[in-house]
């Protein structure tokens, strides 16, 4: 795959998700414990070989930074090819409010020009999978077509892909139109987001786009230049998931307590990477009770944790009851606490005796360094 790169862009839309997002990128979003969302996109690239990553950003991106580093983790920290951090350029002599990226992408055209890659992966971070990158690409280039779109035909649980971009397919897999999830059908093929083309095709694409300055995004520049290409898609059947909200989130941290869902993930050929950090084992004491839950190193467990996502180094104290909840990484629950369906952002401190209580399609959240 050595003529391959990959683009990962975080500029996805954070309005029902905000909550978590307030200091940080969905893409840094901890979840499963001991992982960040971005994990996911970035080793899907690396586990198919591809060593040159782009990935473009809104701003916010001190966690991102320090999660990523040099990229040591993915096998990135390279003299050739490599890791890219590609955020915005602000212009002071001609400042003005752009929402889209279609201007990140312009800031860094000299990126994409001097890539000795031939052909381009596309990918969002928010898409939660574990996609064989290596069959898509070879699916691409076998069938000639100028663009590759990754999906997921969905059958169940469409409300977690409301608002999706879905793809209208003839027999053939060929892209015949792109709409969007209203949640009125009984499936969807539901686009990944994922885009395969030859990064010529790319810069074709974003140039024509800020000529005519018709487009923010890139996704809209893309769908509009479909008509005078061959799109086609390619059909994944693994797990997917889409973490735009806050809803979505919760959802998708709970239902990967079940091991075959969880099997389907992270029990492939392929490999998920994240930052390694050096904690100690987690200690359970006296009386604890824990039962169907991930709990990550470096915590001290006391109470009764039920159905629920630890992460690193969190305190759950004696008499403390964690039911249904996402307890992010350097928090701590007092004595007697009462928690359910409750999501604590990282270093939230949670007093004696308190009670919280959520719902599991509305659960409670808690926000970054808050004590109450």
């Amino acid at each position: 795959m050595k003529d391959i790169m990959g683009i990962i862009n975080l500029i996805e839309n954070e309005d029902r998700i905000k909550d978590l997002t307030h200091n940080r990128p969905i893409a840094t979003i901890p979840i499963l414990g001991r992982y960040r969302i971005i994990d996911f996109s970035l080793s899907n690239m690396v586990n198919a070989g591809i060593r040159n990553v782009g990935i473009y950003t809104r701003g916010k991106s001190q966690s991102l930074m320090d999660h990523l580093g040099t990229g040591k983790e993915w096998d990135l920290d390279r003299k050739i090819d490599g890791l890219f951090l590609l955020n915005p350029i602000i212009d002071f002599n001609n400042i003005k409010i752009n929402k889209g990226d279609i201007e990140s992408f312009r800031s860094h055209l000299n990126y994409l020009k001097s890539s000795r890659q031939r052909y381009v992966v596309i990918s969002r971070s928010y898409m939660i999978c574990n996609v064989d990158y290596v069959d898509a690409v070879n699916y691409h280039k076998e069938t000639g077509a100028d663009i590759t779109i990754i999906y997921k035909k969905i059958e169940e649980d469409i409300d977690k892909f409301n608002d999706c971009d879905t793809l209208n397919l003839d027999k053939k897999e060929n892209v015949i139109s792109v709409g969007s999830n209203l949640g009125d059908k009984k499936s969807y093929n539901i686009s990944m987001e994922t885009y395969i083309m030859k990064k010529d095709l790319l810069l074709n694409i974003i140039q024509n786009s800020i000529n005519k300055g018709d487009y923010e995004y890139l996704k809209q520049a893309v769908f509009n230049s479909m008509k005078n290409l061959h799109v086609n898609a390619y059909s994944y059947n693994g797990y997917l998931s889409c973490i735009s909200s806050v809803e979505n989130y919760y959802r998708t941290n709970m239902e990967l307590l079940n091991v075959d869902l969880a099997r389907q993930l992270f029990y492939e050929d392929r490999l998920v990477y994240t930052k390694v950090k050096d904690e100690p084992p987690t200690k359970y004491c006296q009386n604890t009770n824990v039962s169907n839950s991930l709990i990550a190193n470096g915590c001290v467990i006391e109470g009764v944790v039920e159905n629920s996502v630890i992460g690193r180094r969190v305190e759950i104290s004696k008499g403390a009851v964690v039911k249904d909840s996402i307890i992010m990484q350097k928090s701590s629950i007092g004595e007697n606490c009462y928690l359910e369906n409750v999501i604590l952002d990282k270093h939230v401190r949670i007093s004696d005796g308190k009670i919280l209580s959520g719902d599991k399609d509305y659960p409670f959240v808690i926000k970054k360094n808050m004590s109450l």
